[in-house]
């Protein structure tokens, strides 16, 4: 939408916002636990040494908190990491680090608070708070660039891998113009955030769209349900298996022993200009 016409339609927009915070239920975080592990050590061949686990991190605002359901097995990190242990045929060792209301720079702080032992593949969800708190495309970019950053070179993962943006469009709790509106800017936000991600060494994007309705959604209208929990973990772990995990076994040495992220190319996810935003709690 034109900024213009965005301008013009803004007190609208905020009125429309204002009533849909009023009426909308608040729903709790998942409960259950935030770390565990999925599958044994075994060896493929006899006298083999045992696959080597994959270690997960996931970070992010509610969705990776799990609102929409009763449960984290039934919530995103649970669909994940039964699809990644059923794809990849190895151990999976997870930790969640998730908090309702947090923007990209929100989550990178939490990650600073938490300190989260190192991992192999780092999975963020996160920018729908970006899109409702309006930040610019540039600057929630720049976000997301500096949390890959900190992670890679502080070794807390050897990959980041950002979920895309829902189509907010189609989320049942909106009006139709604040949908349309919030709509089109989440697709400039995930756009960015793909081609930014298309030229870095350690960080990718998983592209993939999803069902969004009534029916799959969780009853407040805004989070996911179950099935939209089940499509985006399969959908993750796809993208792991598919294009993260040919290239962390390639960085693998003759000793079976990870090697340490490369700072230099870890300084490659990073852009100038990143600032702080109000965070929403």
């Amino acid at each position: 939408m034109h900024v213009a016409l965005k301008l013009a339609i803004s007190p609208l927009l905020v009125a429309q916002a204002v009533q849909t915070r009023r009426r909308a239920l608040v729903l709790p975080e998942a409960a259950g636990a935030r770390q565990g592990r999925l599958g044994a050590d075994r060896a493929a061949e006899p006298n083999s040494a045992p696959a080597p686990a994959l270690r997960l991190l996931v970070a992010g605002d509610s969705s990776a908190a799990g609102v929409g359901v009763d449960r984290q097995d039934r919530a995103f990190i649970g669909h994940l990491v039964r699809s990644l242990h059923a794809r990849l045929g190895v151990p999976v060792e997870w930790t969640l680090h998730a908090r309702t209301g947090l923007t990209t720079r929100g989550v990178h702080r939490l990650l600073e608070e938490s300190a989260p032992g190192p991992a192999d593949v780092a999975v963020i969800v996160s920018g729908v708070n970006d899109v409702i708190d309006q930040l610019p495309v540039r600057r929630a970019l720049a976000h997301r660039a500096a949390l890959a950053a900190w992670v890679l070179e502080r070794g807390v993962a050897r990959h980041v891998v950002f979920a895309p943006l829902p189509p907010i469009d189609r989320f049942p709790l909106l009006p139709a113009l604040l949908r349309r509106v919030l709509g089109t800017d989440a697709r400039r936000h995930d756009a960015a955030q793909a081609e930014w991600a298309r030229h870095r060494v350690a960080v990718t994007h998983a592209s993939f769209d999803v069902e969004l309705s009534a029916a799959t959604m969780a009853e407040d209208g805004f989070h996911p349900g179950e099935p939209v929990y089940r499509a985006c973990g399969e959908a993750i772990a796809a993208h792991v298996e598919r294009t993260v995990w040919p290239r962390l076994a390639a960085a693998v040495d003759n000793a079976g022993m990870p090697r340490t992220p490369d700072a230099a190319r870890g300084r490659q996810a990073s852009e100038p200009g990143a600032s702080s935003s109000q965070e929403r709690t």
